[in-house]
């Protein structure tokens, strides 16, 4: 047997495809963009026999029903109610897959239909497929359903962890759906897989065995903010999503005229150019999210699920992959990109916007703005910075002053979608830190420092 985990970096989650020995293979947890998948299939030369679904997700597309059409059956928790042809199971169910057994243990906590497969073969138990139940360093939240429901299931997570798996052998292998980067975990990285066994010794949400009331108090308290879809894609995968096959569908090329005309009936432009081309030149009002591993998620956080999107891109860009990107968190009204990019943008007679990148030491006299999480800013920040992350600003962008602004984040990207945020607000004299804190920081001090009187 064998167990490859295939992850999506940007959303900080890993499917598995497992060898089931006789020709067919399982999968778990599988993303919407199948192509992955079907690759490691066709290298292993297996055919897709199953695919197992641990809870519907709230921060990807299922894609299960993608590879069901490719013949796989499709097993999901009875209680998740989907909507389209599957086996629902239950606590305790047993299905034999080839030479293994794959027993199934109701876990709720991070959704009230989860549940976790136990895989074995006749003597022992050799893989835990857990979900969102147990993950390395946590567990996944349990305020994505309604937040009435957000302590009650914390408190079954509770009774999942101690009266479920934390009873199997301390051995065993536990194959997380979330990991570190997802913004499903708790959790802030890590491993990507497990023991029963090391989760029992190091996991923080477990350490001291805390009573329910102590395990419920820590998980809450480690709760951040998450994007707006979370609390729209449980009801997308029990409906059952669109099928597209390996094959995403090609953005359309469109006029500066055609754009202008999609903008008039509402919708957003999303320039996912690096942060440097954007700088130099951006169409007036686009919005700053840079095609990179987290893309999808900012999408998602940013502009509204039901608007439509047309796309500024360069060469940098696979169309492909960034179709997929959108298509992941349910993003299917992709209208088309600007044929020609921004230089068919001044070829047609109109102006660009630009905005200025800063260096450390070039930056006195501005107001700092840190849009970086919450987790992130208290672990350290600059004295004196004003402190709104990325995903609220668009709401509270009136707060920010009017004086001169210093955007920053860690690395750029978030600073500059702050940027054009803020731009769009009305303001006109942002610039974006190259850098993070740290540097900014060292940069204060060397200011400090010479200035000082001897």
């Amino acid at each position: 047997m064998a167990i490859v985990p295939l992850a999506s970096h940007g959303l900080g989650n890993h499917a598995y495809v497992v060898d089931l020995g006789d020709g067919g293979a399982l999968l778990v947890d599988p993303q919407r963009d199948p192509r992955a998948y079907l690759r490691e299939l066709d290298v292993q030369g297996l055919a897709p026999r199953f695919v197992a679904e641990t809870h519907l997700h709230a921060d990807f597309v299922s894609g299960a029903g993608e590879l069901a059409a490719w013949g796989a059956e499709l097993l999901a928790p009875a209680e998740a109610e989907l909507a389209v042809p599957h086996q629902g199971v239950s606590d305790g169910d047993e299905l034999a897959l080839g030479g293994l057994r794959l027993q199934v243990i109701a876990t709720p906590g991070h959704a009230p239909e989860h549940v976790a497969y136990l895989l074995s073969d006749d003597d022992r138990p050799l893989a835990l497929f857990s979900g969102g139940a147990l993950i390395p360093g946590g567990v996944a939240r349990p305020d994505l359903v309604a937040p009435e429901r957000t302590e009650p299931l914390a408190r079954a997570a509770y009774r999942s962890l101690y009266e479920r798996l934390l009873t199997l052998p301390d051995e065993l292998v536990v194959y997380p759906t979330h990991g570190g980067g997802s913004f499903c975990s708790v959790s802030d990285g890590g491993p990507t897989s497990t023991t029963i066994g090391v989760e029992r010794a190091a996991n923080p949400l477990l350490a001291g065995a805390p009573d329910e009331d102590t395990f419920v108090g820590r998980l809450l308290d480690g709760l951040g903010s998450f994007p707006p879809y979370f609390l729209e894609l449980r009801e997308v995968n029990r409906a059952g999503p669109s099928v597209f096959g390996p094959t995403a569908p090609a953005l359309p090329q469109l006029s500066v005229g055609d754009v202008d005309a999609a903008l008039a009936k509402g919708a957003e432009l999303v320039d996912v150019r690096g942060i440097e081309a954007f700088a130099a030149g951006h169409v007036p009002g686009a919005l700053s999210i840079s095609w990179r591993a987290s893309f999808a998620t900012w999408l998602g956080w940013l502009v509204s699920s039901d608007r439509p999107v047309v796309i500024v891109a360069d060469e940098a860009t696979d169309r492909a992959d960034l179709t997929w990107a959108a298509l992941s968190i349910g993003f299917e009204q992709l209208v088309g990109e600007l044929a020609g990019g921004t230089d068919a943008w001044t070829d047609a007679g109109r102006t660009l916007a630009r905005t200025p990148l800063v260096h450390p030491e070039d930056t006195d006299g501005r107001t700092v703005v840190d849009v970086r999480q919450h987790t992130e800013f208290t672990a350290g920040h600059v004295d004196g910075a004003t402190h709104i992350e990325l995903g609220a600003l668009a709401d509270t962008a009136d707060a920010v002053t009017d004086e001169p602004v210093l955007v920053h984040c860690g690395h750029g990207e978030r600073a500059m979608s702050a940027a054009s945020l803020l731009e769009r607000a009305g303001h006109r004299d942002v610039a974006v830190l190259v850098g993070g804190p740290d540097e900014l920081a060292t940069a204060q001090a060397v200011r400090l420092a010479t200035s000082a009187p001897r």
